[in-house]
Formats: C-alpha cells, structure tokens, sequence
C-alpha cells in the first residue's frame, strides 16, 4: 500500500491510498480518480517525502505515548478524587437516588454510584443527563 498526497487542478489537496504506483496511473488513466472537493477529475500526485520507518523515533514515540497516558492516568485520578470528596456515593440505588434530586427542584445533592444500562437508558428517557466518568483503579 503507498499513500499519495494528491492536488487538484482547482488546488484543493486530498489523501488516498492505492495497492501500488501503478494502480494511481492506471486508475488516472481510466479517468476513475477524482477531488473528494470539487468532483474534478483532473488531479495529479503531489511531491511528497516517503515515511522512512526509524526505531529510535519510533521508541521516541513511545515514550511520549506512555508519558501521555500517564498523566492521563493522574488526571483521571485527580477528577475520582474530586468526585468522591464532593459527592456522595449511593452505591447501586443511583437511578432512584438521582430520580430523587432530579424532581426535587429544591435538592442540590451532588451524588454518585453505579447505574445498569438499561438504567441509564431509562434516566436518558425521562430526560435526566448522566456523565460517565472512567472510574480508574487507584492501586495501578
């Protein structure tokens, strides 16, 4: 497979991959390739730089990726946190529970627990908004 970054004859620029280099003459030829912007079917490969695969960027990468997910982890720790310091957890009673602060328009009760789908869809009926927070595991 080999990516081209392709041009129109209107300027526009596009992706598109083909099996080989022959397959972009021979589709060009048939007249079958055309801008995913203006339908033109005058469009031609542009210059590009071939991507070379290199280990040390590739274990560069990595790192970066591992540092990102990381510091994904600790904020998602850091937002558990919040949630357990400023709501209170109602265990698996959360859809009556929210049900109660919902039609109590007086109730400011900031709560949390665990809901079934089939739950949370019944409480998205009613037109009650839930969040889902991805609930990380503080020992990992």
């Amino acid at each position: 497979m080999i990516k081209y970054i392709l041009k129109c004859v209107n300027k526009h620029e596009f992706e598109s991959w083909f099996s080989d280099s022959k397959e972009f003459d021979r589709l060009k030829n048939k007249n079958l390739i055309e801008c995913i912007f203006c339908q033109t079917k005058k469009v031609e490969k542009s210059i590009m730089a071939p991507s070379v695969a290199n280990s040390k960027l590739h274990n560069k990468q990595k790192q970066i990726s591992n540092i990102k997910m990381k510091n994904f982890k600790k904020d998602l720790l850091k937002l558990r946190k919040f949630v357990e310091n400023n709501f209170e957890y109602v265990e698996q009673n959360f859809a009556n529970k929210v049900r109660e602060v919902y039609y109590d328009k007086n109730s400011k009760k900031n709560i949390y627990g665990k809901a079934t789908q089939y739950e949370k869809e019944e409480l998205k009926e009613e037109g009650i908004d839930l969040v889902n927070i991805p609930w990380v595991d503080k020992e990992n």
